[in-house]
């Protein structure tokens, strides 16, 4: 387009020069020397045009140069939020502000680039939902021994601590045998065990499936102090008193397994030993409870033909060992056992169960927009026949044997 404007300027440049020269002819051949007045005229409208048609050129080329520098700044990328501002500066969402309809769209031409201003997602992320977090210990004490309920905050009972068998045959006139029971009245109070914790108000109310979490996640905790103590309290207030304290511990003697009975003796031999001695109180294993690592050393253990020795530990889906099933839990200390008739043996009682509150009216909660979550439980546990149960440690019954 500007060649054709740059030649028609040429043109009418080269006919000007031309009608000049003819003009200048023309006067040199008129006496008086003046240009006729058709000359004049076509000169100066020749003129006009060519002034015209120079103007229009550089409207247009001030045109193009306007345009290839907007072409410029549309071609630099612009980023979400700079292109979304224009789109609704345009207009593109007034009929959904003015209540003319219910939903807007448009196109917004920009690279799809999280820039530094970038405050939102452009795509939302996929949730997987739920809040995830590894398990919590699978077999709980509490699933072995049996689990009654109490109104009281004591537990009393009887348990017999020794026997002396006399009963005996017995002639004619002759005295009899006396038998000793010692009966020992034992008590067994409820304690307390518990945990808090503080979260804002605005978690709690912003952070999708979070009191469900905490409801299910906290009192699992919980559970595993519950073990602790079920296993290896003390008994002194406030601990309970644990099967690890009040079962018999392992002996050459109880177990009727001298030393050098057994060659080379390995866990598998020691729990052997360890059912024995339960039998021989007249008991009936129901559990052998221990730490998964020794679990698995015991699956771990070959023949002399290098064998695994597996198939005597798993009959099916469950592992067990002469019939007795394994209760595996890592509540138990690495190291040590306890096997025998958990049902017989104890109990535990309990008098509130675990509960999980929410609370607003707490310390300084209302000041700082907090809440605090209490959670808690009262139990109590009485072992009643210690002989039905068998504790010892892997490395010490290897060591007497």
């Amino acid at each position: 387009m500007n060649d054709e404007i740059k030649k028609e300027l040429d043109q009418i440049g080269d006919l000007v020069d031309s009608k000049i020269e003819k003009a200048f002819n023309s006067a040199q051949e008129n006496a008086k020397g003046e240009i006729e007045e058709s000359l004049k005229s076509e000169i100066s409208n020749l003129s006009n045009e060519y002034l015209a048609k120079n103007d229009e050129m550089q409207k247009r080329m001030d045109t193009i140069e306007m345009a290839a520098k907007k072409n410029a700044i549309d071609s630099k990328p612009m980023n979400f939020k700079g292109a979304l501002k224009e789109a609704i500066d345009g207009g593109a969402i007034e009929g959904l502000k003015k209540g003319q309809s219910r939903a807007a769209s448009f196109e917004v031409k920009a690279d799809m680039t999280t820039g530094a201003d970038f405050t939102g997602e452009v795509i939302a992320a996929t949730r997987v939902p739920g809040i995830k977090f590894d398990p919590s210990n699978a077999v709980h004490v509490r699933s072995i021994v049996p689990v009654g309920t109490t109104n009281s905050d004591t537990i009393r009972f009887v348990k017999e601590s020794a026997y002396t068998q006399g009963a005996a045959a017995t002639s004619e006139g002759s005295a009899l045998g006396q038998t000793d029971f010692n009966l020992t009245a034992s008590t067994a109070n409820v304690e307390l065990i518990g945990t808090y914790l503080r979260i804002s108000k605005q978690m709690l109310d912003d952070t999708e499936q979070l009191t469900s979490y905490i409801s299910a996640r906290v009192p699992s905790k919980l559970m595993a102090v519950e073990d602790d103590q079920l296993l290896g309290g003390n008994g002194v207030a406030p601990n309970l008193e644990g099967l690890r304290n009040s079962a018999t511990a392992w002996g050459n003697t109880e177990s009727g397994f001298a030393a050098g009975v057994i060659a080379n003796p390995q866990n598998i031999d020691v729990l052997i030993t360890a059912l024995n001695q339960v039998a021989k109180f007249n008991y009936t294993s129901d559990g052998i409870l221990m730490h998964p690592t020794d679990f698995h050393k015991i699956l771990a253990l070959k023949d002399g033909d290098s064998r695994y020795l597996k198939d005597q530990v798993y009959q099916g889906l469950q592992p067990t060992f002469m019939g007795v099933p394994f209760r595996i839990s890592t509540a138990m200390a690495e190291g040590e056992f306890i096997v025998g008739n958990f049902s017989q043996a104890a109990q535990i009682w309990q008098r509130e169960n675990v509960s999980v509150e929410f609370f607003e009216q707490d310390t300084d909660n209302v000041q700082k927009n907090f809440v605090t979550v209490r959670v808690q439980e009262r139990l109590a546990m009485t072992t009643y026949l210690p002989n039905a149960l068998c504790r010892g440690s892997f490395a010490t019954v290897i060591a007497a044997l």
